[in-house]
């Protein structure tokens, strides 16, 4: 493989991915370009190869940490073109884990777009094209959340509509710290925080457990 490509990712080479994921990778950026000449399916700002890898493919990479990988299922809310669920599923793939990744996205046009990815890339996925506020009693593993809703938004519909999952993720950008800190006023949080590798401003966090304050 070019050596140029291997160094495109190498910030993400602690995490032991494997050269086919690179491919994998490769593959669905040139989708994502391709399909971005007819619908904005990410914004202009970071429509380039080289912006895909660092701001998207990098940082979606990332969190597979977090990722509980004994669950049969992890859901990606508000999945837009995939990021980061088509990032994790990707890498699940090359790890031989069979979890299905589910992929909540209410647009017609980007919820094809996952579909035509997930069948090109052979990726374990479920494309559910339905608004997730309306959907009660939901059970997966993990649930990740980047660029969906506000965190206030995103920790009430957890707690109103799934009935059991194993951790939450969240992409924390520079305002993320007020955000946070205005959150565990009306939550009481069990989590990890950990620096992002892709912004210096830039913070995930894991929870376990939220619990509504009185």
């Amino acid at each position: 493989m070019d050596t140029e490509i291997l160094n495109s990712y190498s910030r993400i080479n602690h995490l032991n991915v494997s050269r086919e994921t690179f491919l994998d990778f490769e593959n669905y950026i040139s989708m994502i370009l391709e399909e971005n000449k007819k619908i904005n399916i990410i914004g202009q700002k970071t429509a380039s190869k080289k912006a895909i890898i660092d701001r998207h493919i990098i940082d979606s990479a990332q969190i597979i940490d977090f990722v509980d990988l004994n669950s049969n299922t992890t859901t990606d809310l508000g999945s837009g073109g995939g990021i980061p669920g088509v990032i994790v599923a990707i890498i699940l793939k090359n790890m031989k884990n069979n979890m299905n990744v589910h992929l909540y996205e209410k647009s017609y046009h980007k919820s094809r777009f996952l579909r035509k990815v997930s069948e090109k890339l052979k990726l374990n996925t479920k494309i559910i094209q339905k608004n997730i506020f309306e959907i009660k009693n939901l059970e997966t593993g993990t649930i990740m959340s980047r660029a969906f809703k506000p965190m206030p938004v995103v920790l009430d519909l957890v707690f109103e509509n799934f009935s059991k999952y194993k951790n939450l993720i969240f992409f924390m950008g520079k305002s993320g710290n007020k955000i946070f800190e205005d959150s565990k006023k009306k939550w009481e949080m069990e989590y990890v925080e950990k620096k992002s590798v892709t912004n210096e401003e830039s913070f995930l966090i894991n929870i376990k457990k939220i619990i509504k304050k009185n």
